[in-house]
């Protein structure tokens, strides 16, 4: 029988997805489920115990039977005969390899021995905020009583490894009327003999610690409000946001770029808003799975939530010096010969009283991530403090599972990150053509996009395509317009942290002799290319000045920048201005580490909007073609004799951005299949 044909793995998975689809339950990728059962063995077909377990990585929510490792159990128990003890447990993680069952399936993951030695058919592990608030409580075993009686026993905080699976299997063999336990510090585990038992007991577990909080603990945890940290109204904070996440991401980005995420959800803005924010906040995250996301704790602003925002912005430096300082003095205060290098000392989680919270990771599903866990940890103190107090693990702990080997290890497994990943791309006219063509290729080597575009529509449906919100986002706004880019800007501020590349794509074209082109052919013309350039690229340059992190800026130009075609006047002079305005910008923004690019196409009609809207059937009227023929007869007059389309003209955009021409600005790249006339001198 195979597992995906196992009624014991149905069942786990089936109740792995309600359990990971309510966030009472456990964080998100936190957490993990088995299920034991017996299946034949492929080489002697005698029945074999096996162990089936959610492995490294992955959701609850979302798992699926490629998600799981399956293991023999037999094996798995012999490995109690061959445990070195405490200071060796680490190299039993190795020993796990040689328990699987087959090939395939996930990485058996650190809690594997909990699951395999516990004495039940179903085990749960989870990180349920009510659970946590007990297990974080300064007397957190004498309140585990008082909730469960004798149904739910107290085991003492250890890391987690095989020891700890030990250690949660004697308290279940001493104690058979228990239906789980909370681990100090870290979370809940439950169990039962059929998978309906085993969820029912978790379910208990989370349930009945939820209405002992509510019931028990005293109404305001967090203190009376704390002067200047109230929330301020929605629209004030959010410009505010916006002005101060460039700022953020820059500082949060000092070691490595960062992608940002911003939150200002009503259990943030009242944490934020109480006396005793300060303290806890200094105290640090408790669980595993908050801190591994988190860091240790996070950086607090210590000013009033209307301060200027210049004052604002220099007081963040001053903190963000003092907290990379303190991070690398709790780093030489525990690492030891053998602990991994310092990973990074700037913050993943920056609060700001009476605006929200900024969080931050590699991408940006990992902040945005990051920013629920640390709502998750909101969440535990608010129980913790009121029914006790909130005590989180030792810091030297804490350290201990931050630079573990193994945590070192999956690191390493990792994949290489994309070219363009943790940036952030704004493409104008993105909801079409070559903007589309661009935002794909921008997507595709790992940058989050803005997809700005007067068509709402269009850009929606390009956003949607490149994989929702975590990578893309659709904004409307029509170039010409001061207030609507600075609004898009805000916009990507507030998604992403900031912006590192824009493309100034956005375009039109009305074909027309000198006679025929009327003052409105050539205004409109000029706004949309010359103006919106101007536009988008001021905005660019203050959201990159204010990042610090350098940028890139790529105008989409033409051929007919430098090639004077004919009954092209209007079109031919605004390009040829948003030519001369990479030029005056590469020369004007190279000191902040802002490079200034071009791009010229040329006769790009399959797929391009402009074509589309009457410039295809304008210029196929002056070269005497159909305008079905018009790319063939573009391509005919080339050198290369190759018809140009969207994509090409997004891989020079690529390779502008890339990384390897890193010492480039000021340059136009032809995308014109070879036009003599148009070589650039």
């Amino acid at each position: 029988m195979s597992t995906r044909q196992h009624p014991a793995v149905e069942a786990l998975l089936e109740r792995s997805h309600r359990l990971g689809a309510d966030p009472r339950n456990t964080n998100y990728a936190g957490g993990n489920t088995s299920a034991k059962g017996t299946a034949p063995d492929p080489v002697t077909g005698g029945a074999t115990e096996l162990l089936w377990v959610k492995g490294s990585g992955g959701d609850l929510g979302t798992l699926t039977e490629g998600g799981l490792a399956a293991l023999r159990l037999d094996r798995l128990r012999a490995l109690k005969e061959v445990y070195p003890g405490l200071a060796r447990e680490d190299e039993m993680v190795a020993a796990f390899d040689f328990c699987l069952h087959g090939k395939g399936g996930a990485a058996p993951s650190i809690d594997t021995a909990m699951h395999a030695l516990v004495d039940a058919a179903h085990v749960d592990h989870l990180h349920p905020d009510s659970g946590i608030a007990l297990a974080c409580a300064a007397d957190g075993e004498k309140l585990t009583r008082q909730c469960f009686g004798q149904s739910v026993v107290w085991v003492p905080w250890r890391r987690p490894g095989f020891q700890l699976g030990l250690d949660i299997a004697a308290v279940k063999d001493a104690n058979p009327q228990t239906v789980g336990c909370v681990l100090g510090g870290h979370g809940i585990t439950a169990w039962g003999e059929s998978s309906e038992e085993c969820e029912r007991n978790s379910l208990y577990i989370i349930r009945t610690a939820e209405e002992f909080l509510a019931g028990h603990g005293r109404p305001d945890p967090f203190g009376p409000p704390r002067e200047g940290c109230a929330p301020l109204p929605r629209d004030v904070r959010r410009e505010r946001a916006a002005a101060l996440a460039p700022v953020i991401r820059g500082l949060a980005s000092t070691d490595r770029p960062q992608v940002g995420h911003f939150t200002d959800s009503d259990t943030v803005l009242d944490f934020l808003s109480r006396q005793e924010h300060p303290r806890l906040a200094a105290l640090g995250t408790s669980c595993p799975d908050h801190f591994l996301r988190t860091k240790v704790r996070p950086l607090v602003l210590d000013l009033p939530g209307d301060a200027p925002l210049d004052d604002v912005a220099a007081r963040l430096r001053e903190l963000h010096e003092d907290y990379r300082a303190a991070y690398r003095v709790y780093y030489e205060r525990h690492a030891t010969a053998g602990s991994p290098a310092m990973r990074g000392a700037d913050p993943a989680i920056v609060l700001v009283p009476g605006v929200g919270m900024f969080s931050f990771g590699k991408d940006k599903q990992t902040a945005r991530v990051a920013g629920e866990f640390y709502v998750n940890a909101i969440h535990v103190m608010r129980g913790a403090e009121s029914v006790s107090s909130y005590s989180p693990i030792e810091e030297s702990e804490k350290f201990r599972i931050e630079y573990w080997e193994l945590e070192e290890a999956k690191l390493r497994r990792m994949p290489a990150p994309k070219p363009l990943a943790a940036r952030v791309a704004l493409v104008t006219g993105g909801g079409s053509g070559i903007g589309r063509a661009i935002a794909r290729r921008l997507a595709a080597e790992g940058a989050c996009v803005v997809v700005a575009d007067r068509d709402a529509e269009g850009a929606a449906e390009v956003a949607d395509e490149l994989g929702g919100t975590d990578r893309a986002l659709a904004v409307e706004a029509d170039v010409t317009s001061e207030e609507e880019i600075a609004a898009a800007f805000r916009s990507a501020a507030l998604a992403f942290g900031g912006v590192d590349l824009v493309v100034n794509n956005a375009g039109i074209s009305r074909s027309k002799p000198l006679l025929e082109t009327t003052a409105k052919d050539w205004d409109v013309q000029h706004r949309i290319m010359a103006r919106g350039s101007f536009l988008a690229s001021r905005e660019a340059a203050r959201v990159m000045t204010a990042q610090g992190m350098g940028g890139d800026i790529v105008y989409i130009a033409s051929k007919n920048s430098v090639f004077a075609g004919p009954d092209n006047i209007a079109y031919g002079a605004a390009k040829a201005d948003q030519a001369h305005q990479v030029r005056l910008l590469a020369a004007e923004l190279g000191g902040h580490g802002i490079r200034v690019n071009g791009v010229n196409p040329d006769g790009v009609v399959r797929g391009s909007g402009i074509f589309a809207g009457g410039w295809g059937a304008q210029r196929a009227a002056v070269y005497g073609v159909p305008e079905e023929k018009l790319g063939e007869f573009y391509a005919q007059r080339t050198l290369l004799k190759r018809e140009v389309l969207p994509e090409h003209v997004a891989n020079a955009v690529f390779a502008l951005t890339g990384g390897e021409l890193s010492h480039t600005t000021g340059l136009h790249i032809p995308v014109d299949a070879g036009v003599a006339a148009a070589f650039l001198r």
